[in-house]
């Protein structure tokens, strides 16, 4: 029987929608895909989907019942860091910070000494007490911790934040950042060495994926004599290709650039003489 890789996911949530679209860019086709549905077979690659609850992936991925999984930074950190973590994805991104009421006038982590804070990260946030040695009393609450302080459960919380935007709605600020956080892809400590080359073609296909959106393809006209100026500029995968164009003394110029560095290289490109720099997207690219 070929050996299948089995791939845990959020069965909802935030994360499961972007875990999902990542397959899907890596050309693995997910089908007949029904509500309540835990495990379904993917359609061109040996690979079964698992459909859990964010907070069950861990235990799965302990005991060996999944091989790998994608979830956030957070929650790899709450558990422990006792899971591997192979490919940081790029999306989801979030804070687990710690929030205060809007009208208190926070000045320090100090402040925190003797006080309740409500968290559904209990370990994060006994972690990050026992770094600043501070002592408080920690509420766990599997969910909606930001009404704690105004039902005066707690005096802060500890929770993910994206945008602030329901700190803002409940009355809450953000003043202490714990982690940062993005989706990963995490292993388990049983996988199977059978398994390790389809692991493998998987991460490939993620690589190659993320490298499209990171980089774009650019091509333009140049005066040959300026050549040598502009290839320095764009040093491509390995070397910029140059193809001569019908009109005498000039080229075109094909490469890659960097998007971080997009603004930056176009300004140079025309200031070294470049004309009509066609900047185009990359659906995949391969090392």
């Amino acid at each position: 029987m070929t050996p299948k890789i089995r791939l845990a996911i959020q069965k909802s949530g935030r994360l499961q929608e972007a875990s999902l679209k990542l397959l899907r860019e890596c050309g693995i086709r997910i089908e007949n895909v029904r509500e309540g549905q835990l495990m379904v077979p993917t359609q061109n690659f040996p690979m079964d989907l698992l459909f859990l609850r964010n907070a069950d992936i861990p235990r799965y991925l302990e005991d060996g019942v999944a091989d790998l999984g994608i979830i956030g930074q957070n929650l790899v950190y709450e558990e422990g860091n006792k899971l591997p973590v192979l490919k940081k994805l790029g999306f989801s991104k979030c804070r687990l910070s710690l929030a205060v009421p809007n009208d208190l006038d926070f000045t320090h982590r100090s402040w925190f000494e003797g006080k309740k804070i409500a968290t559904s990260y209990p370990n994060s946030v006994r972690q990050y007490l026992d770094q600043h040695k501070l002592k408080a009393e920690i509420h766990y609450i599997s969910g909606s911790v930001e009404i704690a302080p105004r039902i005066g459960l707690a005096d802060a919380i500890c929770d993910i934040v994206s945008t602030g935007s329901t700190l803002f709605q409940n009355n809450l600020k953000e003043v202490e950042v714990m982690l940062k956080s993005e989706a990963c892809l995490v292993g388990s400590p049983l996988m199977r060495d059978e398994l390790k080359p389809l692991l493998d073609k998987f991460l490939f296909r993620i690589n190659a994926s993320q490298s499209s959106k990171n980089n774009k393809y650019v091509l333009l006209n140049a005066p040959n004599h300026q050549i040598g100026e502009i290839t320095k500029i764009l040093p491509g995968m390995k070397s910029p290709t140059v193809i001569p164009l019908v009109a005498e003394g000039w080229s075109s110029v094909h490469s890659v650039i960097n998007e971080n560095d997009f603004w930056e290289v176009i300004d140079q490109l025309k200031a070294a003489g470049a004309e009509g720099i066609l900047i185009v997207p990359i659906e995949k690219m391969i090392p």
